[in-house]
């Protein structure tokens, strides 16, 4: 066990064998609730960590530190996506004694973790993906950002980690990319890909107050108690946490030359279901969907089409968000994309296609179940135009043929008949990202 500090706490009465406590930690009372318990040998206080909300004092932007390395790499040419890392990360940590340390932006350095990192163990874990382009003008650009800040302090909510100020965040961020922007390529096909994390760092929980005239002294009714922290393995909420960002070069996703992707859909496997955390971007969503994947690899296709229940609804592609252009039942022109019910991630990417096509007024734009049989259905009676996949690593993605049941279906994503779809987004979207298009959903570095 390790000295932590010195905390004075003020009792309303002291005794041989009870102790009660008026008030707790002082640094942080009114974040903590004490639960006192007294023995003969020691005095036990289990501090429990605040919820991820607004009323927890977040870090500061200002209180930056910052280390620049003293040796850079050598940039590459563009490469595969995730592949290479910049020359410095964001590392802010977090205390449930202690609250949020100053923001630090750092070289590049690989973490120290205790074996019993609750994050390792039990996955409380999550991360953010987004990018930065470079634009015609030179200038860097990000893209809807506040959006991933906020679906972040969702997941950060769900995880049980402390809650953060979205915009001193950014700014943290955005003096990050400013210090390593000679990583980001001049390039029409390429961008930096910024991944910000939040990971559980308990190892520590209980706190312990020795009983003895070496730890404790009684003095003007106040006791000075010498606090120790012993290791624990148990799933609780953490009491310590750190929030790190780093960035990669980011080339083409997929590693195919093909125009579009193939997908594998099997009921037998699920991505999320109701309740869960298939609306957070947490680590455990994608690592169980490995297994799926290799499966879907044998039967030759690129992703898997992942389905829920009975009647297998539509969800999501891979990683994706996931489209269909269609002449619906009722014979109206419609893209359709599945709800956000709590198994869908709300991509940041898929919120900008349903604004935008919206905004154009041309067909119907739905959040609606959609099921296989209906698929099915519709490209019996040739009504299928596109489907497609959306997100921020791979941006648009059409679907080629898809998998299902033994049968092998055929997406009409290569039709010319008119200019497709994802053409048309693919562009607007681009034209807005590297300033061709003014818009606020751009932030400038």
């Amino acid at each position: 066990m390790g000295l932590v500090s010195v905390r004075e706490i003020k009792c309303k009465r002291f005794s041989k064998y009870n102790l009660e406590v008026q008030c707790g930690l002082h640094c942080h009372h009114s974040d903590l609730r004490s639960d006192v318990s007294s023995l003969k040998g020691h005095i036990c206080v289990r501090a429990t960590t605040p919820m991820a909300d607004d009323s927890t004092q977040s870090f500061k932007a200002v209180d930056l530190v910052v280390q620049l390395s003293p040796a850079l790499k050598t940039k590459p040419h563009v490469v595969d996506f995730g592949t290479v890392f910049t020359d410095h990360m964001l590392t802010v940590e977090w205390s449930v004694t202690e609250g949020w340390q100053a923001p630090f932006i750092r070289p590049f350095t690989n973490l120290s973790l205790h074996p019993a990192c609750s994050s390792l163990h039990y996955g409380i874990q999550l991360f953010e993906g987004f990018k930065v382009y470079r634009g015609d003008d030179s200038r860097l650009r990000l893209f809807r950002p506040m959006l991933n800040m906020s679906r972040m302090a969702n997941s950060a909510k769900r995880a049980c980690l402390p809650a953060f100020d979205q915009t001193e965040l950014l700014e943290c961020i955005r003096r990050l990319v400013e210090i390593d922007q000679d990583w980001v390529p001049q390039s029409d096909s390429a961008s930096l890909y910024i991944r910000p994390t939040f990971i559980s760092t308990e190892v520590r929980r209980m706190v312990t107050f020795l009983w003895g005239e070496c730890f404790l002294k009684l003095k003007n009714n106040l006791i000075s108690l010498m606090c120790l922290w012993q290791p624990s393995l148990g799933v609780k909420r953490p009491g310590r946490a750190l929030l790190y960002v780093i960035l990669c070069q980011a080339g083409s996703y997929f590693n195919s030359e093909a125009d579009a992707i193939s997908l594998w859909a099997d009921p037998k496997y699920t991505r999320a279901w109701k309740g869960g955390t298939g609306d957070c971007k947490m680590g455990g969503n994608y690592g169980c969907s490995l297994f799926a994947q290799y499966e879907a690899d044998d039967y030759g296709c690129q992703q898997v089409l992942w389905l829920y229940g009975q009647d297998h609804q539509i969800t999501e592609a891979g990683t994706m968000n996931i489209f269909l252009h269609w002449i619906n039942q009722d014979g109206e022109e419609e893209l359709a994309t599945p709800p956000l019910d709590g198994i869908i991630l709300p991509g940041i990417t898929r919120r900008s296609i349903l604004e935008l096509t919206r905004k154009w007024g041309e067909f119907k734009v739905t959040e609606r179940y959609l099921t296989m049989s209906q698929l099915c259905s519709a490209l019996k009676q040739q009504q299928v135009k596109e489907m497609f996949g959306s997100g921020t690593a791979c941006m648009i993605c059409p679907i080629g043929h898809i998998v299902y049941l033994g049968e092998n279906l055929h997406i009409p994503c290569r039709d010319k008949q008119s200019v497709k779809l994802t053409s048309r987004l693919t562009k607007e979207l681009t034209d807005i990202q590297y300033g061709r298009t003014p818009s606020d959903w751009t932030f400038m570095v």
